[in-house]
């Protein structure tokens, strides 16, 4: 079966693109009179920041598959046909950072990401995603099914067990709400406040005014004058100051950059842009002059728990209610992401909880050298409580 693959984006399923882009735009106008689309979106230094730092945050944090084990425990499930594709790559061109960095970006802009299941035997062996605008959704009643294209371009219908649909917040439970079409009056805002600036400045930030003279001007006259004002305020004779003659008198009638805030309302549009995306201002690099290095790290971590996980657990549970089947839940196979990965770069932090996880008995050494991807040595598989170091197994000696 020939479905649709990336290198024949450009001429595949046109009829479906002219028609998510038509609709994208006859919601795109804003009242500040810009067009707010997924691509113009982008555009935009904030929503790129905003859906950066939670695709790449996301993608960076290892997913795996785990075994429930009957003491309580659990066991990475390596033998099982999803688990490679979820830690490696779920197709031929792209890792799993590359896939999983695109689920986000698709969801987190448009609201929806969609993937074809390509099954071998019932057995998923491939997970190939479609661009946006590739694929329509058509329901009946709860039962969906999904229009998507062929390599020639053609219409493809498939039921909802061959399509992985992620689905970002939802209001009507099947499709996910696009970002960009509910935040579009903020994102415009800030396309037309940028707009006026880089204005402002291609003009030499130079105000416009009023040039007048004492005495009445022909046709001829004025034409020249107008010439000439316009040659002393262009190129390399902007920023310097004019010459005027026969009493003229120079007016500025229009607002600076200062006057009309334009900095200022910049400065709120990257807030506006970080709250429609759940993000830290300061992920974006956009600190308050008030922040201190203690409150930027209570934002770090606020950041992981109130940005990130909500995604890690909507992949998460979609994985195991559409990837794995009733058997494999059943046998106690799940979804894990594993967000200690984040600590990497905190050698200080990792080694805290370390040591806290150990003194309490909760790690041995061997566990705690397997997350930093150390060998075992021998005896090291032993756990110890803060008492004397102690095998935690054995009784605590009574005191004499």
């Amino acid at each position: 079966m020939s479905i649709f693959v990336p290198s024949s984006a450009p001429r595949a399923n046109q009829a479906f693109k002219e028609s998510f882009w038509g609709e994208m735009v006859a919601f795109a106008r804003s009242r500040s009179g810009q067009s707010v689309t997924l691509a113009s979106s982008l555009e935009v230094t904030s929503v790129l920041g905003c859906v950066r730092v939670i695709s790449e945050d996301v993608a960076q944090v290892p997913l795996k598959l785990f075994r429930k084990r009957k003491d309580g425990g659990s066991d990475e499930a390596t033998d099982h046909p999803l688990s490679d594709l979820l830690d490696v790559g779920p197709n031929d061109w792209q890792t799993s950072f590359d896939f999983v960095e695109n689920l986000i970006i698709q969801a987190a802009l448009g609201g929806n990401f969609y993937g074809f299941k390509n099954k071998v035997r019932g057995s998923i062996r491939e997970l190939i995603p479609f661009p946006p605008g590739t694929v329509q959704e058509n329901w009946d009643g709860f039962v969906p099914t999904y229009s998507c294209a062929t390599e020639s371009g053609a219409q493809k219908d498939f039921p909802a067990e061959a399509i992985w649909h992620v689905r970002g917040p939802s209001i009507d439970t099947k499709t996910g709400m696009a970002a960009v079409r509910m935040a579009r009056e903020a994102i415009g805002l800030a396309m037309a406040t940028e707009e006026a600036h880089a204005k402002l400045h291609a003009n030499g930030a130079q105000a416009s005014g009023m040039y007048s003279v004492d005495s009445t001007l022909d046709d001829k006259q004025y034409k020249a004058l107008s010439n000439w004002i316009a040659t002393q305020i262009a190129g390399e004779n902007r920023f310097k100051p004019l010459v005027l003659d026969r009493g003229a008198k120079w007016t500025p009638l229009s607002m600076n950059g200062v006057d009309s805030q334009h900095l200022e309302t910049r400065r709120h549009q990257i807030e506006e842009i970080c709250r429609a995306f759940r993000v830290m201002p300061i992920m974006i690099g956009h600190a308050d002059k008030a922040a201190t290095y203690a409150s930027a790290e209570q934002m770090f971590l606020a950041h992981v728990k109130y940005t990130l996980q909500p995604w890690f657990r909507r992949i998460e549970k979609s994985i195991d209610k559409h990837l794995l089947t009733r058997e494999d839940r059943q046998a106690g196979i799940y979804a894990k992401f594993l967000p200690n990965a984040l600590m990497r770069g905190a050698a200080k932090d990792r080694a805290e909880f370390y040591y806290k996880m150990w003194s309490m008995g909760t790690l041995n050494p061997n566990e705690i050298r397997a997350m930093e991807e150390q060998n075992p040595y021998e005896g090291g598989n032993t756990y110890r409580v803060q008492l004397n170091t102690t095998d935690a197994s054995k009784p605590v000696p009574e005191a004499v």
